[in-house]
This record gives structure tokens, C-alpha cells and sequence, in this order.
């Protein structure tokens, strides 16, 4: 299959995994808002803050993906990937928010402590629930990060995962609640809060990284330039410049080549090389300079 048609099918399942991002948010905010009520506790808060931001990160994410799919035009020659980044900090934000209150109702909740006497079978069986449809999720997820690498959709599985401890952890803590621990409540909150942010750290680093054009793992380069030596009519490479946008990889390089061999050869030895660089990955723009080396034949 051609770059060509790799490219609607990932445009398709990125879309596809905000539409499921936000429509499993959503259906999560609905069951946990009657658990609240039914229980009033404050880890189960938590988890309805949680699925409430991640609504709005999703929806972030689902207008991000859809600008960042836009094809290059004459005032984005690069395309519109970083757009991917920005959804990520902003992601970052809305979850850093939510745990910033979460720790102010938990810190409340351990001053002036409270028996959950009532809903236990509501609080755990929607908390069971919850954890269901979020790995159905994740699972969707997963495959759609496979096939396309998206930054946004990763930000978002990161936080989906985190759900999956928060949830666990929120059973554990009604359990213990019911039954006269009813502090165990609010410090399992701090704890989650505490986890929130760190998922919300993980998410910031990885968009500044793309903001600041990092370069690829040291795997993926090594990958590259074994690529430029296995061609037997190459000399090696230097200047090897690397960064993601998005879902698309761009890659430069000075290409080491004898310098008797005619502009003609030359040209072709380099695209033989860029073709075998984008079967590296699955969206990729290679920009080679060729760099004519004198070989002394004199022994």
C-alpha cells in the first residue's frame, strides 16, 4: 500500500479515536453522577472530575486532530502536525486542574471525615463498569497508535490508563469506607490527584519535545543510518537531522558518495536511499544533500 493510501486510513482511525474518546467520557459522566449522589464519596468525585476534563480534553484532541490532518498549504509548507502538541499541553492543563481540586476536597474531606453508610453495590459496580469501558477504549486506542503514532491520541490513552488504577483504587476505598475506615476515602483521592499530575507531567514532556522538534530515539537513527550504509554505493552520511510533526516524520541528512560518479548516478543512488528511509515508518518526508568524497586509490 502506497503513502498515498496509508494516509486516509489513518486520518479515518485518528477521528474515529476521538469520537470514541469523548462519546466513553461522556457515558462515564452519566453513571458516576448518580453514584455520587447515591454515596457521597469523595474518591468517586474524583473519578467524575476526571471523566468531566476528560470530556474537554477530548474534545481538545478531536478539533486538534482535525487541524493537524489538514494537508500542507502554501503558509504551512510542513503541515499542521504540531497542532497534535498544543492539544497535549492543553490536555496537561485540564489535568492539572482537576487534580488541584481534587487534592482541596480530599485535604476537606480528611478535616471533617465521613461514613459512607449507603450505595456501596451503586459506588463499586459503576466503578466495574467504568474500568470495562475504559480498557474497550484503550483497546481501540491502542490499535489506532499502532497504525498512525499519533501524539494526541497517545496523550489521551495515557490518561485513560491512569482511569484504570483510579477506578481500581476507588473500589478499594468504598470497601474500606463502608466499613469504618472513612478516611481511607480521601487519602486514596490524594493519592489519585498525586497520579493525575504525574500523567499530566508525561504528557507535557512529550508535547514539548515535539514543539522543540526533538530528535527521534536513538533507535530509530541508528535504524536510518544503518539504511544509508547497507547501499553499496554509499560512503556513509553526516548531519543527520531528525524530528516528528504529528503523525509525519521528517528527515535530512548529507549523503557520502564517491565523487567520480556522474550528478546523474549520484541522483539515483539517493533516491534508492530515500525510498528505503520511508519504508521506515509509515508518513515520512527525506530531504538528502549529496556530498562528493574523494577516494585516494593510491596505495
Amino acid at each position: 500500500m502506497t503513502s498515498t493510501q496509508q494516509q486516509p486510513d489513518r486520518a479515518r482511525l485518528m477521528r474515529w479515536a476521538t469520537y470514541a474518546s469523548v462519546g466513553t467520557a461522556l457515558v462515564l459522566i452519566i453513571v458516576k453522577i448518580g453514584a455520587w449522589f447515591i454515596t457521597d464519596s469523595v474518591s468517586i468525585l474524583a473519578t467524575l472530575l476526571d471523566s468531566s476534563l476528560d470530556v474537554l480534553a477530548s474534545l481538545v484532541n478531536l478539533v486538534a486532530v482535525h487541524h493537524a490532518l489538514q494537508p500542507a498549504d502554501s503558509e504551512h509548507r510542513f503541515g499542521h502536525g504540531k497542532a497534535e502538541a498544543l492539544a497535549g499541553m492543553g490536555q496537561a492543563m485540564f489535568i492539572a486542574g482537576s487534580a488541584g481540586f481534587l487534592l482541596l476536597q480530599a485535604v476537606g474531606r480528611i478535616i471533617h471525615p465521613q461514613n459512607i453508610s449507603a450505595g456501596l453495590e451503586v459506588g463499586v459496580s459503576v466503578m466495574v463498569f467504568s474500568m470495562v469501558a475504559t480498557l474497550a477504549l484503550l483497546t481501540f486506542q491502542k490499535y489506532v497508535i499502532k497504525h498512525t503514532n499519533s501524539t494526541a491520541i497517545k496523550a489521551d490513552a495515557l490518561h485513560y490508563r491512569t482511569d484504570l488504577l483510579v477506578n481500581a483504587s476507588v473500589i478499594v476505598a468504598l470497601l474500606l469506607a463502608f466499613y469504618g475506615a472513612s478516611y481511607f476515602d480521601a487519602l486514596f483521592a490524594i493519592g489519585i490527584a498525586l497520579f493525575i499530575l504525574y500523567s499530566a507531567w508525561e504528557i507535557v514532556r512529550e508535547s514539548i519535545d515535539l514543539l522543540m522538534d526533538h530528535e527521534l530515539p536513538d533507535e530509530d537513527r541508528a535504524k536510518i543510518e544503518e539504511v544509508v550504509v547497507d547501499h553499496p554505493d554509499t560512503l556513509g552520511c553526516h548531519d543527520l537531522r531528525t524530528r516528528r510533526s504529528g503523525t509525519t516524520v521528517f528527515i535530512q541528512l548529507h549523503l557520502e558518495l564517491d565523487a567520480s560518479l556522474t550528478l546523474s548516478i549520484a541522483h539515483t543512488i539517493a533516491e534508492q536511499v530515500e525510498l528505503k528511509l520511508k519504508g521506515l515508518f509509515a508518513d515520512v518526508e527525506v530531504i538528502i544533500h549529496e556530498d562528493p568524497v574523494i577516494i585516494n586509490t593510491q596505495t
